[in-house]
């Protein structure tokens, strides 16, 4: 089986995030693809963990050099996700788990066609707004924002494979480990088997022929 990358995207304050880390700390055969910003650090991040935090321009010669697999502006800040990163966790033989918003996802999805798109979903308008002011983080200013982006990116919610309400934690984490299951077996994901299915045809085709009427 070939490994892909699977995208999680959601409005902020959705529970993406949250999602990507409980899936990763159950399932080894995930990885995840660390993402640059040009954001500054909140309280308990780590650089290299949580992202790799840059400089503006350290951001912008990385995506003059064409580094990205998707960038995108969003907040005011740059995100973006590094080819490299992604093979790398690829090339281990693991499916690369990102969350990515909806502008990054459509050309992340251009540069790695195998990718299986999740757009997270809160239960109500009104749980999302309790979730940003929950954080104690955000001004007005900034909560109107988020609010406003989060009410445009909705409408890409018919451009993902699947869509995952996280009403309740576990059991949004247990959906979207469904949905990795589903797809892990997948005709077109299962390496060489139209070889093996005509190995088993003609395996059938000599036992029947061995096999002689009334015998």
């Amino acid at each position: 089986m070939k490994p892909f990358p699977i995208i999680l995207s959601a409005p902020s304050g959705a529970g993406k995030t949250t999602i990507a880390r409980r899936l990763l700390e159950q399932r080894p055969d995930l990885g995840y693809s660390v993402s640059c910003t040009t954001r500054a650090q909140r309280p308990g991040e780590v650089d290299g963990r949580d992202y790799h935090f840059l400089t503006r321009a350290s951001f912008e010669a990385e995506q003059a050099s064409g580094a990205f697999a998707e960038w995108a502006e969003v907040h005011g800040h740059y995100y973006g996700t590094l080819r490299r990163e992604v093979e790398r966790v690829l090339s281990s033989g693991r499916h690369c788990l990102m969350d990515i918003d909806v502008q990054g996802a459509r050309q992340f999805a251009a540069a790695f066609p195998e990718t299986v798109l999740v757009f997270v979903l809160p239960p109500s308008g009104e749980a999302l707004l309790q979730r940003l002011t929950g954080r104690g983080s955000e001004n007005t200013e900034r909560l109107l924002v988020r609010l406003r982006n989060a009410k445009a990116e909705l409408a890409d919610v018919a451009r993902y494979h699947y869509v995952v309400v996280n009403d309740e934690l576990e059991r949004a984490v247990e959906r979207v480990a469904s949905i990795i299951d589903a797809e892990a077996v997948r005709h077109a994901r299962i390496h060489a088997l139209d070889e093996q299915v005509a190995a088993l045809i003609a395996q059938l085709a000599r036992q029947i022929n061995g096999i002689q009427p009334g015998g």
